[in-house]
């Protein structure tokens, strides 16, 4: 599916991984950015990725400690630079470029590189 067509938010689009233009995993999409005006269509003005997107949605000790593993970074990654949605959400770009992975370097130092990790 291409991004400039009708989509479904919380079906299509909501927890799809998303992989940048090197084929590298760059997270989920855990929020929509919308732009419009009442009465008006809305459009998608960008994904937010990212553990930030968690503050509204967690207690605040559950935050607290998904901030202290995690961070609480928000990549918004433009609606221009997706490429395609399918069971992912493929990107014209490289993920760094935008943001994304500084949540994934900031967990691994938690994570046992030992074995199939």
């Amino acid at each position: 599916m291409k991004p400039d067509g009708p989509i479904k938010l919380v079906s299509q689009l909501l927890d799809l991984p998303i992989v940048d233009s090197d084929g590298c995993y760059c997270g989920i999409v855990d929020d929509v950015e919308l732009t419009g005006t009442p009465g008006q269509l809305l459009k998608v003005k960008s994904l937010l990725v990212g553990p930030g997107t968690y503050r509204e949605r967690l207690p605040n000790w559950a935050f607290g400690l998904v901030r202290t593993v995690a961070g609480d970074h928000i990549a918004r990654v433009p609606w221009s630079k997706v490429r395609s949605i399918g069971s992912t959400v493929r990107l014209s770009v490289p993920g760094g470029t935008l943001g994304l992975l500084k949540s994934e370097v900031r967990v691994e130092r938690f994570i046992p590189h030992k074995g199939a990790f």
